[in-house]
């Protein structure tokens, strides 16, 4: 690395598709692209059970 700026700069993973269908090939991430979420289940449905005791309440 002879650029010292070099190390400032990210690249972003592989995209599919284009305009608003644009998204990251998912084939092509990984944890280094910070794609692991080991707490998405349990938030998601902790959020569904929130949303669901706001439609309960009168």
């Amino acid at each position: 690395m002879s650029d010292p700026l070099d190390r400032a700069t990210a690249t972003p993973p592989p995209t599919l598709g284009e305009g608003c269908v644009r998204r990251y090939d998912p084939d092509e991430l990984s944890e280094e692209h910070g794609t692991d979420f080991p707490g998405a289940e349990a938030l998601w449905e902790r959020m569904r059970r929130e949303r669901e005791d706001k439609k309960k309440a009168p």
